[in-house]
């Protein structure tokens, strides 16, 4: 086997990792057999229907970084539009509502966010917002060349003088909250600049700054929702998938990697919970990393050879700072509700308190902040006519030793009556409850179950600076020959873009590792959107449309003029005797 290219492979989990990888797999040629608990595919990028005929996103509502989703279809030779995703863009951005009665729109209208800005902080805020966005665009450029298409396998890659040099810009070590007032001077606009770290499961005053990238592509390109559902576009690569040979099998949970070989250390399928073995000759886990380590891979007390490294580790990964959970309710209401654009933010009075409650206590804030999304605001095939699908999503912590699994449904009843009484006193709504036909609630509790989620954390392990890169879990397994991640614990991160860009960076690991062709542009060809068009002369109106730097540019400019300046204060002294007579110009000082 060690010598043999691998035929078969086995991908527990048909979340976005899992289904995304499974494509490319069966793409370079291998026969691909996915494995899922539940009854659909998604994970928690699935879609629900009520029995009212309402259509709810379970997990993600709002589509950002378009450019990765696009890459994904393109290394399968199709696009969006030709698998039958239309996406829609969702304006404005967002309203966000604070408890003062104000209301920011956020947009991609420039005109609009100016005078937004200057109404909060006159013409110089919009200054600084412009030159804040300018280092938001480095943080997006330098992410998605040296981290979102680049694999850390070892700590010495960070050293490297090609990844340090750029990524100081990235400034990693200042917190998202720190780095933006420098250019917000109000504590309403630092606000409205920072709320996005929640996408990460983080607190701003502890998230790197680097994720103003977030919003940074929220105001450049947009926030999108695929018509249908979020789901339409992880349906659309299943469906490639199986074009390329790749089998589902649903309600089909599986119970633990098998391991064997000369040593016992390589992984050579799996034991499903209904005691069925299934054999592979590769074992991709899209499941939860911190459950698989601790529930899939041998145990050291099951099995002497790999079970000495995976239990230490294991134990260690479930001490990790994890993300954050979530109270989501999906209301089906009786009437329209236009006072709610498709993505509303809601901003507690205590903003870093709410956070402090949610990532120090684990718990509900006594004032939270929280997300509504209106999907029929955007496209009405969510909701029966003249009706509203209203999903509400509200951060919490996850679970903990002092908020188990029993204490959360109080939780849920106070957060229910917070929710309601707050959007009814910020937009003038009355008795919302009572237009509520039919409710599905998710907490903390039910993330665990339904997907298998350490602690109910619904983002994975935190993106703390200790726990991204090469200090984030490797997506080639510990201890286990032959067994690879994929999902939203391990490199790159969490977000369904990020997941389908960490989807490629492990499937051109496992052919890397296997010496097999690569079927699609590889990452070590990767240079942007930009340069991977331009190339040469032939690109639109041939040499018209060259892009190329200029000499004269403002880095030049500066350069130029401190050595005319330098030059210029050589010959001043170096002429000094003959130019000012006795003593010259150093004389007269």
């Amino acid at each position: 086997m060690a010598n043999e290219k691998p035929r078969t492979a086995i991908v527990i989990g048909a979340g976005a990792g899992g289904i995304a990888i499974s494509a490319r797999l069966a793409k370079a040629g291998l026969k691909v057999t996915v494995l899922e608990k539940n009854d659909f595919t998604g994970g928690r990028c699935s879609i629900f229907r009520s029995k009212a005929g309402f259509r709810f996103d379970q997990g993600p509502s709002l589509l950002l970084l378009p450019n990765l989703f696009r890459e994904t279809f393109a290394d399968f030779g199709t696009t969006l539009e030709a698998e039958g995703v239309e996406l829609l863009q969702c304006f404005p951005n967002y309203d966000i509502w604070f408890s003062d009665g104000a209301v920011f729109r956020s947009s991609t209208d420039t005109a609009a966010m100016k005078r937004e800005i200057e109404k909060w902080e006159g013409p110089d805020g919009f200054q600084r917002y412009l030159n804040w966005l300018a280092e938001a665009h480095g943080h997006y450029e330098i992410s998605l060349q040296h981290v979102l298409h680049r694999n850390f396998t070892n700590h010495a890659q960070l050293a490297d003088p090609t990844f340090v040099a750029p990524t100081i810009a990235l400034h990693p070590l200042e917190s998202i909250w720190s780095r933006t007032t420098r250019y917000f001077w109000s504590d309403r606009l630092r606000r409205v600049f920072t709320f996005a770290t929640m996408y990460m499961g983080m607190s701003p005053y502890d998230a790197p700054s680097t994720y103003s990238l977030l919003q940074y592509t929220e105001l450049a390109e947009g926030i999108w929702y695929p018509k249908g559902g979020f789901q339409t576009i992880l349906a659309a690569i299943e469906r490639i998938g199986r074009r390329l040979g790749v089998q589902y099998r649903l309600n089909t949970p599986v119970a633990k990697v098998l391991t064997g070989g000369p040593d016992g250390k390589t992984a050579t399928g799996v034991l499903l919970e209904s005691g069925e073995k299934l054999e592979a000759d590769l074992v991709i886990v899209n499941a939860d990393l911190v459950y698989a380590y601790n529930n899939l891979f041998p145990q050291e007390s099951e099995n002497k050879s790999v079970g000495p490294t995976i239990t230490p580790y294991a134990n260690d990964l479930s001490k990790r700072e994890a993300s954050c959970s979530s109270i989501s309710f999906y209301w089906s209401f009786s009437k329209k509700i236009p006072e709610l654009g498709t993505h509303n933010i809601f901003l507690a009075d205590e903003y870093k308190e709410s956070f402090d409650a949610i990532f120090k206590r684990h718990t509900l804030p006594s004032d939270p902040s929280f997300y509504i999304n209106v999907p029929s605001r955007v496209d009405p095939t969510a909701a029966p006519p003249d009706k509203d699908a209203v999903i509400c999503l509200i951060p919490v912590g996850h679970l903990s030793a002092t908020h188990p699994a029993s204490s959360w449904p109080s939780l849920v009843a106070s957060a229910k009556k917070a929710v309601l009484a707050t959007v009814e006193k910020r937009t003038g709504l009355k008795n919302l409850e009572s237009l509520i036909m039919e409710e599905t609630i998710n907490s903390p509790p039910e993330w665990q179950a339904k997907f298998n989620l350490d602690r109910g954390a619904i983002l994975g392990l935190s993106h703390s600076f200790f726990n991204v890169l090469s200090f984030r879990p490797r997506t080639r397994a510990k201890g286990v020959r032959n067994a690879y991640f994929v999902g939203a614990s391990t490199h790159p991160g969490t977000g369904v873009p990020i997941v389908l860009a960490g989807a490629k960076i492990t499937a051109e690991q496992i052919l890397g590792d296997k010496k097999m062709e690569v079927p699609w542009v590889p990452l070590r060809e990767w240079k942007g959107d930009v340069q991977a068009k331009q190339g040469n002369e032939k690109r639109g109106g041939g040499r018209l449309d060259l892009v190329k730097r200029p000499l004269w540019t403002d880095d030049w400019n500066l350069f130029l003029w401190s050595v005319i300046g330098l030059l210029g204060v050589v010959v001043v002294f170096l002429a000094g005797p003959a130019a000012w007579g006795n003593g010259g110009f150093v004389g007269d000082w």
